[in-house]
């Protein structure tokens, strides 16, 4: 799990073939028949097409300098969310469909802005490790609300210290300046007060969840706030009843997959997981280069 949920891919260049040689087998093509009415169709849609690819772990970290990182053949949790928002993101920034180059700059554009404190790659302390600061700062680029608070929940705060308490699992912690910086960021999440639902709860809201919506599973343990992240998809169980299931990059099935537990039951019976945070795209994305400027990022 380390970003705190990272996974040793080779960084992917993007180049005027991109649908052939970045993409693999989920093409240009395939992105551009997702549904396209709103920025969580779209995501669901493409996220699903990434079910059966093999959940890998530490995939952001094989590099010696904090770089742009790309890998559509595995995931762990969090970088199958990022690609998944990214490439719907750049769906509906996309003014030509033919354009290849177009939708490759707009999809790794918009991953640097999702990964990146403020869209930008400046070291590793630059990336967002904590899921609370890159709920907080996806929220503030425009492209994420957290609807936590207006479903239910509780306002809690937790102190934060996992990454300069286990520095071994870091290897970059080990220069003195980026625990520092690392430190700092611990300390304001420790300061903020979040919405949070605690696991008993969440059969209350899950009437609540959409198709498409971020659900963020808060750590049982002290000193992390988040220990995994997917996405809500809705199924019709055997038994004819709809129910919100987790669509998600999992280590316990070794691939992307959905939950064959409803979600209310897959965070009962996870000690692990103490509740759920859950943040919504917005309708509306965010404009082409609003918040980076492509040649920082190529």
């Amino acid at each position: 799990m380390k970003k705190l949920f990272t996974c040793l891919v080779a960084v992917i260049p993007f180049t005027h073939s991109f649908a052939q040689d970045s993409f693999a087998d989920l093409s240009l093509r395939q992105v551009m028949v997702a549904p396209a009415s709103t920025p969580a169709q779209t995501a669901v849609a493409i996220s699903k097409s990434f079910q059966g690819r093999p959940y890998e772990g530490n995939t952001l970290d094989g590099n010696e300098s904090e770089q742009l990182v790309v890998d559509f053949q595995a995931f762990d949790c969090t970088t199958f969310l990022e690609t998944t928002l990214a490439l719907a993101l750049a769906r509906h920034q996309l003014t030509n469909e033919k354009d290849t180059a177009q939708f490759s700059r707009l999809f790794r554009e918009n991953l640097t802005r999702i990964r990146y404190r403020n869209g930008q790659i400046d070291g590793f302390a630059s990336r967002l490790h904590y899921f609370s600061e890159w709920l907080i700062d996806n929220e503030q680029k425009g492209i994420v609300q957290d609807v936590t608070g207006l479903i239910g929940g509780i306002r809690v705060k937790k102190p934060i210290s996992y990454m300069t308490q286990y520095t071994y699992k870091y290897p970059q912690l080990s220069n003195p300046a980026i625990r520092k910086q690392i430190a700092k960021v611990e300390l304001a999440i420790s300061q903020q007060q979040y919405w949070f639902i605690p696991k008993q709860q969440i059969p209350k809201i899950e009437k609540c969840l959409q198709d498409g919506d971020i659900i963020m599973l808060t750590a049982a343990r002290p000193g992390l706030d988040m220990k995994h992240v997917g996405m809500v998809i809705w199924q019709t169980d055997e038994d004819g009843i709809r129910r919100a299931h987790l669509l998600h990059a999992s280590s316990q099935y070794g691939e992307v997959a959905i939950s064959e537990q409803p979600l209310v039951d897959y965070i009962k019976a996870n000690r692990q997981f103490s509740g759920i945070r859950v943040a919504r795209l917005k309708e509306t994305v965010p404009p082409a280069m609003a918040y980076s400027d492509a040649r920082r990022i190529n």
